[in-house]
């Protein structure tokens, strides 16, 4: 393997994880056109895409050979970034180009299952914004038809996943820093009405295709999803069940998916992980809260910190007109985790790369990708519904 190759993966044991993960897979990279260069094709040029392209275009081993999508300008604005990509308004036209190695799939989430799985069948490398697939039947159907054909690198698009300081993060976690972990709190809050600007009042349901639900599951799988997974990764485990309420109580402007969400996910050890999404408060905008009975692990986008447990002085009395409370309890401080690394979704591309590169499974894969979705098609269902859902046995894999 050529020494200036970056191994995506550093250890024997991560390797290992990461090969069981695709359980029949034999992955190869024999039929790369240039064995250093990955040549791609972004399928879908909205903010997203084109963010991920300003990304590929200044990175090492990676041309963009094709563009696509349905709006015509918006394939006008990504060629001015990747001027010599070739332009398409199907995605199985660009599928046909000989020089393709690998897609980027980023369009409304309601197309995710039909161009992942025509990527399989064009034999390519697929990453695959998060959320995966939108439904649960969907995301089954994906996933056995990856695991029994598709012998290439496919990545999800939990870009967190693939941050070194939420590895490190973990590691720590797992390794006991915390101590026997509780709780797992997080929020994402804006405040704004989260739309896009439409040029053309008929383009407003392409355009701001999160807001309807033919095309979407709104905040819980847009921005929830990337902490969802997160919970998962970190207690290697999925969800039993999820209560949870959600509406359309601010903006009261035609959209379909809610502009508030608050799910509470209940784990098979105990832990519950609640999430709240709102776009009328902004209030410490991202943040997880990982709570143990030896201390409390803080992330936001970039940066993370250790608050141990405080010292317990056991005076007790009457707090508030509540027997029994504590009234002195000195709390630690919280402490920086000084840990460099790069912006997660540049990591994550560069991951992306370097899996089909070096051959390796990418750890947001396939299956956690299920994971997730099946959790969010659960968290949505029990907003819906007003009731528990409970976690299905078609969903292990």
């Amino acid at each position: 393997m050529k020494k200036h190759r970056r191994k995506f993966l550093g250890t024997a044991a991560t390797i290992l994880t990461a090969s069981l993960a695709y359980p029949n897979s034999g992955f190869s990279i024999l039929d790369l056109k240039n064995s250093h260069t990955v040549r791609i094709g972004v399928i879908g040029v909205g903010d997203r895409g084109n963010g991920l392209l300003r990304i590929f275009s200044k990175m090492e081993g990676v041309v963009i050979v094709g563009l696509c999508d349905t709006l015509p300008f918006r394939l006008k604005e990504a060629s001015r970034i990747t001027p010599k990509a070739k332009t398409y308004n199907s995605h199985l036209d660009l599928m046909e180009n000989k020089d393709l190695d690998a897609v980027i799939i980023t369009t409304p989430l309601n197309t995710h299952a039909e161009i992942a799985s025509d990527a399989v069948d064009a034999n390519l490398h697929i990453y695959c914004e998060k959320t995966m697939v939108k439904g649960a039947k969907e995301t089954i159907d994906l996933v056995k038809k990856v695991l029994s054909k598709h012998k290439k690198v496919f990545q999800t698009g939990h870009q967190y996943h693939s941050s070194r300081l939420y590895s490190h993060a973990v590691d720590l976690i797992q390794g006991g820093k915390i101590g026997k972990v509780t709780s797992i709190r997080a929020q994402w809050n804006r405040n704004g009405n989260w739309r896009r600007p439409v040029p053309d009042p008929k383009l407003e349901r392409q355009i701001n295709w999160r807001m309807y639900r033919e095309y979407s599951f709104g905040l819980l799988a847009e921005l929830s999803s990337h902490q969802i997974d997160f919970a998962n990764w970190l207690l290697n485990s999925h969800p039993e069940k999820v209560t949870g309420f959600g509406g359309i109580d601010y903006w009261k402007d035609g959209r379909e998916t809610y502009d508030n969400t608050h799910v509470i996910f209940a784990y098979p050890n105990g832990v519950k992980a609640s999430y709240t999404c709102l776009t009328g408060n902004a209030k410490d905008d991202y943040k997880i809260h990982v709570f143990g009975d030896k201390g409390t692990m803080v992330l936001d986008y970039a940066k993370a910190w250790f608050y141990p447990e405080g010292s317990y002085v056991k005076e007790y009395g009457d707090v508030d007109g509540v027997s029994g409370a504590t009234t002195n309890w000195e709390a630690g401080k919280g402490i920086p985790l000084n840990y460099s690394h790069t912006d997660p979704t540049q990591q994550a591309l560069e991951d992306f790369r370097d899996s089909i590169l070096n051959d390796v499974a990418p750890l947001s894969n396939v299956i956690s990708g299920s994971k997730a979705a099946f959790a969010i098609d659960m968290g949505i269902r029990a907003m819906d519904q007003n009731k528990t859902i409970y976690w299905d046995k078609s969903y292990n894999f």
